[in-house]
C-alpha cells in the first residue's frame, strides 16, 4: 500500500491506521525535533499530493484485512492539511467506517478559512503549539516565509471557535529551549485562548532532526504540566493497549518497512502495532538492515530502526 500504513502504536491514539497525505516531509514547517529528518518540500501551497481514490481503496482493503483500529489517523510524512481535498476524504471515510478520523496537524495552516472548513467533519483535531514567543517559534519550528506565530495563533484560536469536535494541544518541550518556565507560561497563556480538551506534553523520544534538540526529563514535564489550567497530561513513550494478533506473516516486511518510513519504530512498536510476534519482527528487521534499507539508531536506552534515504 502507497498511502495507508500499519496499524501504528500511538501514545495519543491507541491503534491508529496511519494516513500519508504528501510526499515525504511535504511540510510548512522544519523542526528540529522532527523523528522524520529535514523538512524537503518546505511550502504552504495546497494541492491534491495523492489521489483521494485510492486512498479510500486502500482504506476500505485494510479496514476489512483486521479488527478495526482504534482510529483512522491523517498524518504521515508531511503536514496533512496542505493536501487540497482532505474534506472529501474525511466526507468518504464517514460513508464507509464508524471509526472516528483524527487529523494531527501542526495547525500552521488554520489561519486560512478553507483549511479550517476542511476539517469540520474530523472526529478530533491534534494541533501542535510548541513556543510561546516569535523567537521560540522560528528556533524549534523552523516556519515557512509564509507563516507568522501571530498568524498561526489567531488559526488555532479561530479553528477552536469554530470547530465541534474534540482538540488535543500537543506542546512539544525541548531541554534548554523552551523547557524554562517563563516560555512554558507563555505556552500556557495562548492555551488558555483556545477551546481546548486537553493539553498533551511531549518531548524528544527518537532521532531528531538536529542534535540541538534534547529531551526534557519525566519530572521536569511532570512539573511544567502544572503551570496550564486546562487538563494536561504528560504523554509517555510507552505503547498504549495489548498487542492484537491482526495482520499475519504474508508481506510482513513490506508492512515493517511501510511502517518505518514513516516514522523509526521499536521492536515492540512494530510488533504491537502490526499484531506480529516480536522474534518474527527482529528476524525482518535484521534482513532489512543487511539489505541496507534500513538502520538501528540509539536514543537513551532505546534502539529504533529507521529507513536509510537517499540524500
Amino acid at each position: 500500500m502507497r498511502h495507508v500504513y500499519g496499524p501504528v502504536p500511538s501514545r495519543r491514539l491507541g491503534r491508529s491506521l496511519g494516513v500519508d497525505l504528501v510526499p515525504f516531509k511535504t511540510c510548512s514547517y522544519d523542526c528540529i525535533y522532527c523523528q522524520l529528518g529535514r523538512t524537503t518540500n518546505n511550502t504552504t501551497t495546497r494541492a491534491e499530493y495523492v489521489p483521494v481514490e485510492g486512498v479510500l481503496a486502500e482504506l476500505q482493503q485494510k479496514l476489512r484485512a483486521g479488527p478495526g483500529p482504534d482510529f483512522i489517523g491523517l498524518a504521515g510524512s508531511g503536514e496533512p492539511t496542505l493536501h487540497s481535498r482532505i474534506a472529501e476524504l474525511i466526507a468518504g471515510l464517514k460513508q464507509v467506517t464508524s471509526v472516528p478520523v483524527a487529523v494531527l496537524t501542526n495547525g500552521s495552516l488554520l489561519f486560512e478559512p478553507e483549511v479550517r472548513a476542511a476539517l469540520a467533519r474530523a472526529d478530533l483535531v491534534l494541533p501542535s503549539l510548541d513556543a510561546g514567543s516569535p523567537s521560540g517559534f522560528e528556533r524549534v519550528n523552523r516556519p515557512h516565509p509564509d507563516i507568522s506565530f501571530e498568524r498561526m495563533v489567531d488559526g488555532l484560536v479561530t479553528f477552536s471557535r469554530e470547530f465541534k469536535g474534540r482538540i488535543w494541544l500537543e506542546v512539544f518541550i525541548l531541554a534548554g529551549i523552551t523547557d524554562q518556565p517563563d516560555e512554558v507560561e507563555r505556552i500556557a497563556a495562548i492555551a488558555d485562548r483556545i477551546r481546548l480538551d486537553r493539553v498533551q506534553l511531549n518531548t524528544v523520544s527518537r532521532p531528531a532532526a538536529c542534535a540541538s534538540a534534547h529531551a526534557v526529563s519525566g519530572a521536569d514535564l511532570a512539573r511544567l504540566r502544572g503551570l496550564f489550567s486546562s487538563p494536561c497530561e504528560v504523554i509517555a513513550e510507552s505503547c498504549p493497549g495489548q498487542q492484537i494478533r491482526c495482520s499475519g506473516s504474508d508481506g510482513a516486511g513490506d508492512q515493517i518497512l511501510a511502517l518505518i518510513s514513516r516514522r523509526p519504530c521499536t521492536v515492540e512498536g512494530i510488533a504491537t502495532g502490526l499484531g506480529l510476534r516480536p522474534n518474527d519482527v527482529l528476524k525482518r528487521l535484521e534482513l532489512l538492515c543487511a539489505g541496507g534499507a534500513i538502520r538501528a539508531a540509539r536514543r537513551g536506552e532505546a534502539v529504533f530502526y529507521e529507513k536509510v534515504r537517499n540524500r
